[in-house]
């Protein structure tokens, strides 16, 4: 016998006034009924007042049995969202890193828009911080730049994206003298980002030679100063590709072309839920359909 039986005759006879048609609801014997109240007195102390026509609660009958509603609720939830898994309502929780982040977010939205039952909760973290997030499952899935060695979870690859070269739209030189002239736009991975292309697009030019006219560390403001012609940087292409002013920035093509990957990540003792892969079915389409920088 367990207390949630003693607490379900508790309910139904507060509901019922009595314990005959408490048991008759419970489709239990009286006496049962009896018992389990008795075992919450025994536990608790004095839960009714009997009376010859009415049935009272004391105070911490009254506590007992809001507590007792409380878990009734709480386990119709539970049954609910473990029978419902559907793609189009519940909520779900993501985190990516900003470029892709930017490039996705739009289409996050619309999905919401289409389907009102769903909520998405979109972060935008730096790799760790989404390690950590998908461990503690504060968010059930992930996209980071760097494949994780770590066997509670589930990598795959998911997309890949190129580093860009990005300069004023109305910039006519784009070799390394016209590049060290204009100055470099910094951000938090600037200078790594513009290492790894510009040492291969420019053998033999000194990277770290770059002078720096300005910074940022949102990944929605770094091409800002592009756009005003204040100078040039190093981006991912689907931060670029985000960007709304396009008519004022310039991709600057050319080879070695250096790509990212970008790896989804998810516990890989749980499976995804029907949101989440109805959610990355649809990123994927977008993905796939970005065009080549």
């Amino acid at each position: 016998m367990t207390k949630s039986l003693w607490l379900s005759s508790l309910i139904m006879v507060a509901e019922c006034g009595s314990f005959t048609r408490a048991a008759e609801r419970l489709g239990i014997t009286q006496a049962a009924v009896s018992q389990h109240i008795q075992r919450l007195e025994a536990e608790f102390g004095s839960v009714l007042i009997r009376r010859p026509r009415k049935m009272e609660l004391t105070p911490t009958g009254q506590k007992l049995l809001a507590y007792a509603r409380e878990m009734q609720m709480a386990r119709r939830r539970l049954l609910s969202s473990l029978e419902e898994d559907t793609p189009y309502r519940g909520d779900l929780t993501l985190a990516t890193p900003g470029s892709i982040g930017l490039h996705i977010y739009p289409l996050l939205l619309q999905m919401q828009v289409e389907h009102p039952g769903l909520s998405i909760q979109h972060r935008f973290a730096p790799t760790a911080d989404i390690l950590s997030a998908v461990l503690e499952r504060r968010a059930e899935f992930g996209l980071v730049t760097s494949k994780p060695d770590d066997l509670r979870l589930a990598t795959r690859r998911f997309a890949s994206e190129a580093l860009s070269l990005v300069v004023p739209a109305e910039q006519a030189g784009t070799g390394w003298d016209d590049l060290m002239r204009l100055g470099f736009i910094d951000h938090p991975d600037g200078r790594d980002m513009a290492m790894r292309l510009l040492s291969r697009r420019y053998p033999g030019c000194s990277v770290a030679a770059l002078p720096v006219k300005g910074f940022s560390n949102q990944i929605g403001l770094i091409l800002e100063p592009v756009a005003l012609g204040l100078g040039f940087t190093v981006l991912p292409h689907f931060a670029v590709q985000a960007f709304a002013r396009q008519a004022a920035i310039r991709v600057v093509t050319g080879t070695p072309q250096v790509m990212d990957t970008l790896w989804l990540i998810h516990r890989a003792e749980w499976p995804l839920s029907a949101r989440a892969r109805y959610v990355l079915g649809r990123l994927a389409e977008q993905t796939r359909t970005a065009p080549d920088p």
